[in-house]
């Protein structure tokens, strides 16, 4: 399946967002206080943003489960 993903980053921010589906929703907190994951209203990931991103290029990489909390 075809499926288009927007990837911003703002370079003064220090802020990469991506989405999956352009539709309303909210950012929540994941395990990882860099990382938010933007669920829809059904719970439904829809995207992820990082915070100072550039910052994170130690060794280890940026790892999270994003879940669904769909029904």
């Amino acid at each position: 399946m075809d499926k288009d993903v927007t990837v911003w980053y703002d370079r003064e921010g220090d802020y990469l967002e991506v989405i999956f589906e352009r539709k309303e929703g909210h950012f929540r907190e994941t395990d990882n206080d860099a990382m938010m994951e933007k669920i829809d209203q059904d719970g439904q990931v829809i995207g992820f943003s990082i915070l100072n991103v550039s910052q994170t290029q130690s060794e280890a990489p940026i790892s999270v489960t994003l879940r669904d909390t769909a029904a």
